[in-house]
């Protein structure tokens, strides 16, 4: 729902200004995003499976992108690290055709929330783009010690929502945190994405749009 692409550059391009990122590392910023984005993909990767920890990950995506154009900086990492949970949680670009969707939903289905973000942004992001009244529960994998993709997360939400794997529906952007998980889970999922499902056996249902899940439900 929160669209974190879009909020996630408007951050990093006010940080990427301030501190002269084009001359230090000598890239223009669409050269550092790209780089960026490739390792900040593949840390929180690591970090679902608990590969690496919140710590390591809240730094290391900045300082090896600065390290990737030749910059080694590992104070100016953790200043990033600071500046960039302070910043980015208070962007407020949602996918397209998020509050449509939930208002249809709210009244047919009880909505819940699983999030790996990190606890002291997720709030700040439900609050400041008015998404927490939708959903009756806010599960931050972080306040349980169990991330998606572990089944437990999945089970933890069935006791919360006092609901059964069958009545259970996940819908995420990520398929191997949200899709795999909810279907290793026996959970039934729908994957938000443009690009051609990874998954062989079809048993997850594939939307490019939020507005698709008003054909669904």
């Amino acid at each position: 729902m929160w669209d974190f692409e879009k909020n996630s550059r408007e951050a990093l391009l006010q940080l990427f200004s301030d501190h002269e990122i084009e001359k230090k590392c000598g890239v223009d910023f669409m050269g550092f995003i790209d780089a960026y984005e490739a390792i900040n993909h593949d840390l929180w990767h690591k970090y679902s499976l608990q590969l690496t920890t919140k710590a390591e990950l809240r730094y290391q995506r900045f300082y090896k992108a600065f390290s990737q154009f030749g910059y080694e900086d590992l104070s100016l990492a953790h200043h990033w690290a600071e500046e960039y949970l302070t910043i980015s949680p208070y962007k407020t670009h949602l996918i397209e055709g998020t509050m449509d969707v939930l208002d249809y939903l709210k009244d047919k289905y009880s909505l819940h929330l699983i999030t790996n973000g990190f606890k002291e942004v997720q709030y700040i992001k439900l609050e400041r783009c008015q998404l927490k009244p939708f959903f009756q529960q806010i599960i931050i994998s972080e306040e349980h010690g169990v991330n998606k993709p572990d089944v437990k997360i999945f089970q933890l939400a069935e006791n919360l929502s006092n609901s059964t794997y069958q009545e259970c529906v996940m819908i995420g952007d990520n398929y191997d945190t949200d899709i795999l998980g909810a279907l290793n889970a026996n959970w039934k999922a729908i994957h938000l994405s443009n690009e051609t499902s990874s998954d062989s056996n079809k048993s997850a249902w594939q939307i490019q749009k939020l507005e698709q899940l008003k054909q669904l439900f």
